[in-house]
C-alpha cells in the first residue's frame, strides 16, 4: 500500500506561515469517514457503539467530532472523565475501564453514570467499602491467560497482562454484584494489541460470547453489552495490508448468529473501544529538517523530537516517512532520521532510505494520530508543539496551542523567580 500524505508541500508551507512546525495535524475529513464505516459495518446489531479511546488522542476537537458521528468515549482516568463529560458525553455514552483504581475516581465515574468496567474481583469489595452501592449496569473485564492465538499464530499473551478477572473469578463476581442489586451486566476483554488481521475480532468475540452464554447460565445474570474493546491495528509499513473493517464487522455478526442467537440472546447490544484504528492514519507529525550530520553515518536533525512522539524510541516502531515535495525522487539516499534530545534513543528513523533531505526540507511522519501526541513528555525542558485540524474545507485550525516555558515552570512555587522569563 503506498503511504500518501493527506497534505501537500504548498498546503504546508502556507500552515507554517502561521503555525512553525513542528506539530501535529489531524485529518477531519478522513476521520469522520472512518467512524462512518466503523457503524456502518457494526450496524447489523442495533445497540452498537463505538467508544473512542481517549488516551490515544485526548483533545476534545476530536472528541466532538466523533461524539457527531455517534461515538461514546472510553476513559481511564478521572481527568479523562471530566474531559469527557465537557464534552457533553453522559450516562451510558461513557465507558470507564480503569486499574489500580483510586476510590475518588470510581465515585466520579458513577456520579457521571459512566458504564464502569470493574479490571478485578477485589475491586468489588473495595468499591462497596469506598463508594457505595453498585450501579444498576456493570462490566467485568476478562482475562484469559495463557497465549492468545489465531490459527497457531500467538497474538499475544494475556497471562502475562495485570489487567482482568480469570474465568473463575467471573462467575463469583457475577454473584457477588447480583446479590447487591446489580441487575444488568457487561463483559469486556483485549487480548492483542495493533493486530494485522481480520480475523481478530471474530476470535475474540467468540470467547465472549461462549463465556456470555456461560455466565448466563451458571448465573441467570441479564448480560445486555459485550465489548470487544480495541487491538484492531493499523498499517503502519507501505508492505501491510490494513484491516479492512467491513470484513471484520461480517466476522463478528457470523459468531453472533452461531453462538448469541441460538442461546436466546440475540438482543445482546456489541460495542468496541478503537484508539488507533479510529485516528492514527489520520494525524501526521509535520516537522522540519535544521541540521544534518555526516559521521559513521547520515544523520539528518528535525526540529521534532520523542518529546512529540516517542513510539519509535521506545517500541523502535515504524513510523512512514514522507519528504514533502519529493514523493516521486528515488529513495536513494539512508539515514538516521533524529531528533534533538540527549538520548540516543530518539530516532525517527534508523536506516532509512529516502530522497536527498536538504535542510528546510518538510516531512511528514505518518499514522501520529493516536498515541502521538498524548505520550508526549517535557525531558530536557521540551515543550510539546501545537496540534492542528485540518477542516473538511481545507481551512487549518489550531486545536491546541504550543507549549511556552511559562507552561513548563507554572507548577513550580518559586517566588516569582521565573517572573522575568514570562516574555521570552
Amino acid at each position: 500500500m503506498e503511504k500518501k500524505p493527506f497534505v501537500t508541500k504548498e498546503q504546508i508551507e502556507e500552515i507554517v506561515k502561521t503555525y512553525p512546525t513542528p506539530f501535529h495535524l489531524y485529518d477531519e475529513k478522513g476521520i469522520r469517514e472512518n467512524a462512518r464505516k466503523v457503524r456502518e459495518a457494526f450496524s447489523w446489531n442495533p445497540g452498537f457503539r463505538e467508544y473512542f479511546a481517549v488516551k490515544a488522542t485526548p483533545n476534545p476537537f476530536i472528541l466532538k467530532i466523533l461524539q457527531e458521528e455517534g461515538c461514546g468515549t472510553d476513559c481511564a482516568t478521572k481527568v479523562e472523565l471530566m474531559m469527557a463529560k465537557a464534552c457533553g458525553f453522559t450516562g451510558d455514552q461513557v465507558f470507564f475501564s480503569s486499574n489500580v483504581t483510586p476510590a475518588a475516581e470510581y465515585a466520579y465515574a458513577k456520579e457521571m453514570g459512566a458504564i464502569i468496567n470493574f479490571d478485578d474481583l477485589t475491586h468489588l469489595k473495595f468499591f462497596e467499602e469506598n463508594v457505595g452501592s453498585f450501579p444498576e449496569t456493570v462490566c467485568c473485564r476478562f482475562n484469559t491467560g495463557g497465549d492468545f492465538k489465531i490459527s497457531n499464530s500467538i497474538m499475544d499473551t494475556p497471562g502475562e497482562a495485570k489487567y482482568g478477572f480469570t474465568r473463575d473469578q467471573l462467575t463469583e463476581g457475577f454473584r457477588y454484584l447480583m446479590s447487591k442489586g446489580v441487575k444488568h451486566f457487561g463483559i469486556h476483554a483485549f487480548l492483542a494489541s495493533n493486530t494485522k488481521t481480520n480475523d481478530y475480532y471474530p476470535e475474540l468475540a467468540r470467547i465472549l460470547f461462549q463465556t456470555a452464554v456461560e455466565l448466563h447460565e451458571e448465573t441467570g445474570a441479564d448480560i445486555r453489552l459485550i465489548n470487544l474493546s480495541g487491538g484492531v491495528g493499523v498499517a503502519y509499513t507501505p508492505d501491510e495490508t490494513p484491516n479492512d473493517i467491513m470484513v471484520i464487522g461480517e466476522g463478528v455478526r457470523k459468531v453472533y448468529e452461531e453462538i448469541l442467537v441460538p442461546a436466546g440472546m440475540g438482543d445482546v447490544a456489541l460495542c468496541t473501544e478503537m484508539g488507533r484504528f479510529m485516528l492514527a492514519p489520520y494525524g501526521h507529525l509535520v516537522a522540519r529538517a535544521i541540521h544534518e550530520k555526516h559521521i559513521f553515518k547520515e544523520y539528518i536533525g528535525l526540529d521534532a523530537c520523542a518529546a512529540n512522539l516517542m513510539r519509535p524510541a521506545i517500541y523502535g516502531a515504524y513510523h512512514h516517512i514522507t519528504v514533502l515535495g519529493k514523493e516521486n525522487e528515488p529513495c536513494d539516499h539512508k539515514y538516521d532520521v533524529t531528533g534533538g534530545l540527549c538520548e540516543n534513543s530518539d530516532k525517527f528513523a534508523v536506516d532509512r532510505m529516502l530522497p536527498k533531505i536538504d535542510i528546510g526540507d518538510y516531512v511528514v511522519i505518518h499514522d501520529a494520530g493516536a498515541h502521538g501526541y498524548s505520550m508526549g513528555y517535557n525531558y530536557n525542558g521540551k515543550l510539546r508543539s501545537a496540534e492542528l485540524l485540518l477542516q473538511e474545507d481545507g481551512s487549518v485550525k489550531m486545536i491546541r496551542r504550543a507549549e511556552t516555558p511559562m507552561d513548563y515552570f507554572a507548577t513550580f512555587d518559586f517566588t516569582g523567580l521565573f517572573d522575568r522569563f514570562r516574555d521570552e
